[in-house]
Order: structure tokens, then C-alpha cells, then sequence
């Protein structure tokens, strides 16, 4: 039953791929120039600087699904789940590209819609390269970053990075406990419905994309209470993945023996490489969110590495003062709460903000992981939510705090944060903007739950979590020992 019920999700999602791509592909933006016109009217070292700029970065976004984020994850859990964890990471990296790319880049930011994307780029349309045949050579579609463009590709494929990192992040919330295809069906229906409309909302002028103040008094802002400013991802990703494994933790349920049987981590050494390449990757996905190579590259480069490493400090101090020594989980904790803070504000703050928020990040989480988890007894096995639910809305929060216009004047001279006397209004729509991520992602995350539990069921059986994941879906062991 449950292998027929897997089939027919398939073939429906296959339908569906197919009856986006049948859609009538809109018209490419005549403003958007294809490759010869750039050629003849652009800098081409500065196209060709842009363009190398966001191919690193997407390498960097990868690195951090794998081997970052599984290194990172695979050495909290137990020895017997290692490869579970890890082959969750390998395996979105290849599903996410998959459905990225027949729908999902499409559904993020096609068309000019506030809600959700349309067919415009499904099975690659107006993205890939094609023959000209009266000019008698290949165009390349570009997108166009404040009239700057960039190739369509290297967008596409920044853009992706982001799409398989973030349901991998959930994964930590249900480790050792979920089905392996109780997993995949959850990533698809996540990322269709809850990641794609968010990303549109954000980034493609939907509803919680900011205003500025002359598209206010005009009457024609889009932006709820004015939008918010989300520079890589605060509510995108980690709010939205935050929340959501928060869910998944509670309705799955805690893992057997939790909170007597010893769950510590069986390879810190796994965990802190893993920290140190998410700071790495962290790079490509806060600094590359320009899509472009300029000043303010630098900047978000500069604030992310400030706000990582006060992130460090703010948890080991922290744990100095309440259990006397600082952990090195703690301090590499510390470090990916520091950068899930600065990511909504990377392109917004100054330095010294950004070691504030790193700071406050590493001790807010750390708190959140610590006494939080224990008061209300959930179990989320590798604090997805402690980390990025939590820090995610304290950085967007802050954000509406610390953005100034000296580092992006987005609102033509207008005073932006609360520091820099912009008054309420940003700190507003930050919040706003939180709230409605953290509806939509429990609301969505809810009834995707339900299906996939009416399906094909979510968690392992009793016998099969005592084995192991690594056993029990995929038949190996990460460690045989003589």
C-alpha cells in the first residue's frame, strides 16, 4: 500500500512538472538584455567578475549542504545513524537540484505575481541558452540586479543552493526517528508549498518584500505593514525551517529513551569541521546575496565573519558562567547562531552592530537549546529550531534595529533602523514579517505532516530506531569494526 501510495505522488508530481512547463512562457522582460547586448554596451570584465563572483558563491552554498551541514549534523547523532543523517544531505542535494529546476526556480521567481511564481522558467525556460537564428549566434538570458545583470544561470543556481540547504536543515529536528521515504515526500511538499511562496514573497516582490517610502505614499506597495528587509534568508530560510522543525519534533515525538539513555554526540570531531565549513560556505550565501561583486559584498562578507565569530564568544561565555568550562559543541553552536543572526541583515548593518547581534545570538540560542528544550520536553534532536528558528527571528528583529543606509541605501536617503532614528516603521514590518513566516511555515508544515503520516507513515518502529537508521533504510554501517 504504502509503495502504491509512493507511486502515485510521483506520477502527480510529474503531472504537475509538465503541466507548469505546458503554461505559455511569458515574454522575457525587454529590458532584461541578452548576452550580445551586454557585450556591446556593459564593462565586460565587470559582467565577467559578477559572474565568477556567484558561481563561487554557489559552490560555497553547496559545500555547506555537503559536506558542512553533514559533518555538522552527522557527528550529533548517534554512531548508528551517522549515514542516515549524511545521506540526507547527499540525497536533497540531488532531489532539490531536480525539482528546482523543473519547477521550483519557476514557482520562486516567475512572473510578477505576489504570492507565487508562474510557469515563466519551468524545465529551464527563458533560463537556458538558445539559438538566435537572425542573428546567427546563441543568446544567453540575463537577470537584471538594480540594471546590472548577471547571467540567468548564475542566479538560477545561487538560488537553488539555497533551495536544497533549507529542508536539509530541518532534518535535524527528526533525526534518528523519521522514515527515510517519510523524508523525501516531506522535502517535495516543503519546498513546493511553504519555501517556494516565501522565497517569492521576499525576493520577488511579494508580499513581504520591503517598500520604500515614495511606493507607500504613492499607494502602490505591495509589502504588508511595508515589508521587511531579508538579506540572505532570515525569514526564507531559517525561520521558516526553524519553525517548521519545531513541528516535526513535537508530532513525531521524542526519540525512545530520551532523557535517560545516552544521546550525546558520538563524534564532536565530525561536528566542529562541519562548523567550520558552514562558516566558510556562510561567505558564498550572506555575501553573494548581492549577486553582484561591489562595496557592499565586502560589507556583508565583513559582518558575517564579525557576527560568527562574536557568536563563539557569546555561547561560550555563557556556558563559562552557568556550568563553569565552555563546551566545544557550545562554541561551535555559538558560530552558526552568530551567522543564522546576521543573514536577514547582512547587506543592512556596520561591524559593530553585526559583533552585538553575534553576541546576543550565541547567548539567546544557547539558552533556547538549553533550558527552553528542557522546560517544554520536546525533542528536537539537534536544535534546528534553538539555532536557526531562534536566531533567524532575533536577526530579523534586530535588523529593523541596526539596518542604516550607509550600508544600502534602499529607500532613497531615508533613515532605515530604529539606531539610526528611522523611527518604528522597519522594526515593524520586520516583525510582521516574522509573524506571518512563522503562521504560514506551522500552518503548511502541519497538513504536509498529516499527508505524509496518512501515506507512508512518518516514524520508524520501535525495533527499527533501537537498530538504527543506518541499517534499518539504507543497509550499511558508517563504522565495522574486526
Amino acid at each position: 500500500m504504502a509503495r502504491t501510495l509512493f507511486r502515485l505522488f510521483a506520477a502527480a508530481a510529474l503531472l504537475l512538472s509538465l503541466t507548469i512547463w505546458a503554461t505559455p512562457a511569458v515574454a522575457q522582460d525587454a529590458s532584461s538584455p541578452d548576452l550580445q547586448t551586454v557585450a556591446d554596451t556593459a564593462d565586460a570584465a565587470l559582467l565577467a567578475g559578477n559572474t565568477a563572483w556567484m558561481l563561487t558563491s554557489s559552490a560555497l552554498v553547496l559545500f555547506m549542504t555537503a559536506p558542512g551541514l553533514a559533518m555538522f549534523y552527522g557527528g550529533l547523532v548517534r554512531r548508528k545513524n551517522v549515514l542516515s543523517v549524511m545521506m540526507q544531505c547527499l540525497f536533497l542535494m540531488g532531489l532539490m537540484t531536480v525539482l528546482w529546476a523543473l519547477y521550483g526556480y519557476s514557482l520562486a521567481f516567475g512572473g510578477d505575481g505576489l504570492y507565487v511564481g508562474n510557469g515563466e522558467y519551468a524545465m529551464m525556460q527563458n533560463v537556458q541558452r538558445t539559438w538566435d537564428e537572425s542573428a546567427g549566434a546563441p543568446t544567453e538570458p540575463m537577470y537584471s540586479v538594480d540594471g546590472t545583470p548577471i547571467p540567468m544561470y548564475a542566479h538560477m543556481l545561487f538560488q537553488g543552493m539555497f533551495f536544497i540547504i533549507t529542508p536539509a536543515l530541518i532534518c535535524g529536528a527528526f533525526a534518528e526517528r523519521m522514515k527515510f521515504k517519510a523524508m523525501v515526500i516531506f522535502s517535495i511538499l516543503w519546498g513546493t508549498l511553504v519555501y517556494c511562496p516565501l522565497c517569492h514573497w521576499v525576493w520577488d516582490g511579494g508580499i513581504l518584500a520591503f517598500d520604500t517610502t515614495a511606493e507607500i505614499e504613492a499607494g502602490n506597495g505591495d509589502g504588508w505593514l511595508g515589508g521587511a528587509l531579508d538579506f540572505a534568508g532570515g525569514t526564507v530560510v531559517h525561520i521558516s525551517s526553524g519553525i517548521s522543525a519545531l513541528l516535526c519534533a513535537v508530532l513525531i515525538g521524542r526519540r525512545r529513551g530520551f532523557g535517560h539513555e545516552d544521546m550525546r554526540p558520538h563524534n564532536l570531531t565530525y561536528t566542529v569541521l562541519g562548523a567550520g565549513m558552514l562558516w566558510v560556505g556562510w561567505f558564498g550565501f550572506n555575501a553573494g546575496s548581492e549577486l553582484l561583486s561591489d562595496h557592499l559584498t565586502s560589507s556583508a562578507f565583513a559582518v558575517t565573519h564579525f557576527s560568527a565569530a562574536a557568536g563563539v564568544l557569546g555561547w561560550s561565555v555563557y556556558e563559562w558562567l552557568t556550568h563553569g568550562k565552555p563546551s566545544v559543541l557550545g562554541a561551535a553552536s555559538g558560530a552558526v547562531a552568530g551567522l543564522v543572526c546576521i543573514t536577514p541583515a547582512a547587506g543592512f548593518v556596520n561591524p559593530m552592530p553585526a559583533l552585538a547581534m553575534g553576541f546576543a545570538a550565541g547567548i539567546v540560542c544557547a539558552m533556547a537549546c538549553g533550558k527552553l528544550k528542557g522546560a517544554m520536553g520536546y525533542d528536537d534532536a539537534l536544535d534546528a529550531f534553538g539555532v536557526h528558528g531562534v536566531g533567524g527571528t532575533l536577526g530579523a528583529v534586530l535588523t529593523g534595529v541596526f539596518a542604516t543606509r550607509a550600508c544600502w541605501d534602499i529607500d532613497a536617503g531615508n533613515k532605515l533602523g530604529l539606531a539610526e532614528g528611522g523611527g518604528t516603521r522597519l522594526l515593524i514590518g520586520q516583525i510582521a514579517a516574522v509573524a506571518v513566516t512563522i503562521v504560514f511555515s506551522l500552518v503548511v508544515t502541519f497538513v504536509i505532516l498529516k499527508i505524509v503520516d496518512a501515506a507512508v507513515g512518518l516514524r520508524i518502529s520501535e525495533q527499527d530506531e533501537h537498530r538504527g537508521l543506518d541499517l534499518v533504510d539504507h543497509g550499511e554501517e558508517g563504522y565495522i569494526y574486526a
